[in-house]
């Protein structure tokens, strides 16, 4: 399936890093990127039809989030939106701050890192909640499993990254797969069908078709998409091809207009376009 973009799509997850002479990366980090600026990620999105984006704060900058306040701020309002990394130790005003800035969530990061103990998540999702920001998760699927309970009684949006990074064992029948599935059933919990990571197959990533249909079929309207530009950390991994990524979520949609509210609506409330 070829798609054609709809106006006011929406790539809902990328990265900007650099330049490293302005934006130095943190000491402690898993990988070291190449520079990807702006201007590069602009050209990606022309070429595919995108009007719209949303930059996530990579691990690689830990809580320093200017290089990404930055780039939302020069894309503009009307163009783009941001997810930080906070902690207890950003004030009520800096939050503001990035809110008028563009910033609608905040990334648990779960993966690179010890994690976030469970207190700190809910003491953070009160304090985002007047914001209207919700929480993004980039978690393992045990870690899912551990925390749905506690995402179930959250009162800010969940959004889990990477399609909730399930194991494929078991096919829609895996524990974590089941845990995705009744958490996003729920109206404040939503899901970034970005899922060549959670492939183990590599390219078409057939061995995920399943799940993401499942997905889709579950929660039509709190699906967003994203290109997870420019693909970091992929050592010893195929390198995605953004295009054929965005037609195979088009295919795992099943039709133009559930693409549409992948890319074009879903975001437009997520997002606040």
């Amino acid at each position: 399936m070829t798609l054609k973009v709809p106006p006011g799509a929406t790539d809902c997850h990328l990265h900007i890093f650099g330049p490293t002479a302005r934006y130095p990366y943190t000491e402690k980090r898993a990988y070291t990127p190449p520079e990807a600026s702006l201007e590069a990620y602009t050209k990606l999105s022309t070429s595919l039809g995108f009007e719209r984006m949303v930059i996530v704060q990579p691990s690689v900058y830990g809580k320093d989030n200017a290089c990404t306040m930055d780039m939302c701020v020069a894309a503009g309002p009307k163009r783009a939106r941001a997810v930080v990394v906070v902690d207890d130790t950003f004030s009520d005003a800096q939050l503001k701050e990035m809110n008028d800035k563009g910033a609608r969530g905040v990334r648990i990061n779960a993966l690179t890192s010890a994690g976030v103990p469970p207190e700190a998540i809910q003491k953070l999702a009160k304090r985002i909640a007047p914001l209207g920001w919700h929480m993004q998760f980039w978690i393992s699927g045990p870690q899912l499993v551990a925390l749905s309970d506690l995402i179930m009684a959250l009162p800010v949006p969940a959004v889990f990254d990477h399609m909730g990074q399930f194991a494929l064992d078991g096919g829609v029948n895996n524990p974590e797969f089941k845990t995705l599935l009744r958490l996003i059933e729920k109206d404040h919990c939503w899901v970034k069908t970005v899922g060549y990571r959670v492939s183990k197959a590599g390219p078409p990533y057939e061995d995920i078709r399943t799940q993401a249909e499942t997905m889709i079929k579950t929660a039509p309207d709190r699906c967003v998409w994203g290109t997870d530009w420019p693909h970091p950390h992929l050592e010893g991994r195929a390198y995605p091809d953004s295009h054929f990524l965005l037609n195979l979520m088009a295919s795992w949609a099943g039709s133009e207009a559930q693409a549409k509210r992948i890319l074009v609506d879903n975001p437009a409330r997520l997002y606040g376009f």
